[in-house]
């Protein structure tokens, strides 16, 4: 039996550091050493502030702020939301449009993007200001709605002047979005847009890179990037030759994608190590050198703070160089060091042995997991689900999506094709008892919009005919035409 280190929830190093370092009062630093240890996002943080109030302690504003800034670093939305509502449901603390929009950004991430807009619209006027109207921005960027991005943009121009450094990140966060979801034409008018305008920052010449490798048009990002190089506005770091690299790799140019990695690799320095190391370690996989990946692997783990990500990344690169051994050696790795338990881990090694046709050692692996009694959710099922599916053994596929869906959490999607296939399935088996449950689950929990559940249930009842599952589903995920008729993404992990 594999065995797992202690608790799967460990102290947040690096927060600490911070904390250490920071000027915080030394109750600040007690209250929030409460927090950190809270790391499960499972446990409620109210009841630790409200804890701390009853024993006749204080704590500022500025101090919750902190909390939460430290809270979404680390990724644990969910517990930064709480303290934002207890701000001001518990405290009646008056919310100042920088701590609404960070409310309204935690609900796009926790609860999905239809409370952030009952959120919003339960804003008053008067303190829908510049910031506000922004976090929006990100949120309909974050669920590729192309069409709501537009509008609030709108409402930005309105309110902020012409060269404000904020309106620059709206721009830029458009452009992003346009080049994500392959709006060609749009984006092409945005960068004319933001050259007449003048909207432009060190950030933007990178996402500029990463739009016209989106395009393919690597004789633009090549004048691009020699023009940058004798630009003082522009800022040469690793970030700049890893987005050239991403369009080499995209246009199949891997000696010219090599070059620009090795540029990159030259740049790494100061706190980005860890993060650019990892994510180094995919794109020489993805050009299948896979002497550099264990070269730049040695570098990471002589790195300090360096943990979950840095496995994470190279299990990852390890995958899309098919060295299953490799994989399994560095998960052995990852299980007897002193890292915490990171659910993420399993899921990748689950997904690995599920495009790999690797059944039986996914199915013995969760089993070792729920022996060992660690915490699972919906997105492990998901994955072995998927293998099922690939390997077309549908009834277990079925099953397996089923625990899916019941332990994810709100808001949650499962993978589009697999899902999809599922209730092919159901339909072609006239199992309409399981598909009905599954459904009601999906439409309980959020995990599709009301439209798209009340669709797919009459779809599996016979009431709609001439299309098929992936299809009415397709707005839920924002798919474009041609993922729906080739039915698989690329480069899914």
């Amino acid at each position: 039996m594999l065995k797992f280190i202690g608790s799967r929830w460990n102290n947040y190093n690096n927060t600490l550091r911070l904390l250490h370092s920071s000027s915080t009062q030394t109750q600040t630093d007690s209250l929030f050493l409460r927090i950190s240890r809270a790391g499960d996002p499972i446990i409620p943080v109210t009841s630790i502030l409200n804890q701390w109030i009853q024993e006749g302690k204080d704590v500022k504003h500025s101090e919750l702020q902190f909390f939460i800034k430290q809270l979404r670093t680390h990724r644990r939305f969910n517990q930064a939301l709480q303290i934002s509502e207890w701000m001001s449901n518990e405290r009646n603390l008056h919310l100042l449009p920088g701590d609404i929009a960070i409310r309204l950004d935690l609900i796009s991430k926790v609860r999905g993007l239809d409370q952030a807009e009952k959120y919003f619209n339960s804003i008053p006027h008067t303190s829908k200001n510049f910031k506000v109207y922004g976090a929006l921005l990100n949120c309909y960027a974050q669920y590729n709605f192309v069409t709501k991005a537009e509008v609030i943009m709108k409402h930005i121009k309105k309110c902020a002047s012409n060269h404000a450094p904020d309106l620059v990140l709206s721009y830029n966060i458009l452009l992003k979005l346009y080049t994500r979801t392959g709006q060609h034409e749009k984006l092409v008018a945005l960068m004319k847009e933001m050259k007449y305008e003048k909207m432009y920052n060190s950030s933007t010449f990178t996402s500029l890179l990463n739009a016209y490798a989106s395009m393919n048009n690597i004789d633009e990002m090549e004048k691009l990037l020699a023009a940058m190089e004798v630009d003082h506005r522009a800022t040469l770091d690793w970030l700049v030759y890893s987005a050239a690299a991403d369009g080499y790799i995209k246009a199949c140019q891997f000696d010219k994608s090599l070059a620009m990695l090795k540029k990159s690799e030259q740049l790494i320095k100061g706190n980005s190590k860890s993060y650019a190391y990892a994510s180094l370690l995919t794109k020489y996989a993805a050009i299948g050198k896979k002497d550099d990946v264990y070269r730049i692997w040695n570098i990471c783990k002589n790195l300090n703070g360096s943990g979950n990500p840095i496995y994470i990344s190279m299990l990852m690169s390890l995958s899309k160089l098919n060295d299953i051994d490799g994989a399994e050696t560095i998960l052995e790795e990852w299980q007897s060091g002193n890292t915490r338990f990171d659910v993420r881990i399993p899921n990748v090694m689950i997904s690995i042995y599920s495009k790999n046709g690797m059944l039986e050692k996914a199915e013995a692996y969760v089993v070792r997991l729920l022996e060992g009694d660690n915490k699972l959710d919906g997105r492990i099922w998901d994955r072995l689900a998927r293998g099922y599916y690939k390997c077309n053994e549908m009834d277990k596929a079925v099953h397996t999506m089923k625990k899916a869906i019941l332990a994810s959490p709100q808001g949650w999607k499962p993978y589009p094709f697999t899902f999809a296939a599922c209730i092919e399935h159901m339909k072609d088996k006239k199992d309409l008892e399981l598909a009905l449950e599954i459904l009601g689950a999906c439409k309980e929990q959020g995990n599709f919009s009301q439209a798209t559940c009340d669709e797919l249930i009459c779809y599996v009842q016979g009431e709609i005919s001439e299309t098929n599952a992936l299809k009415l589903m397709k707005g839920d995920y924002h798919l474009r035409n041609d993922e729906v008729l080739d039915g698989e993404k690329q480069n899914e992990m």
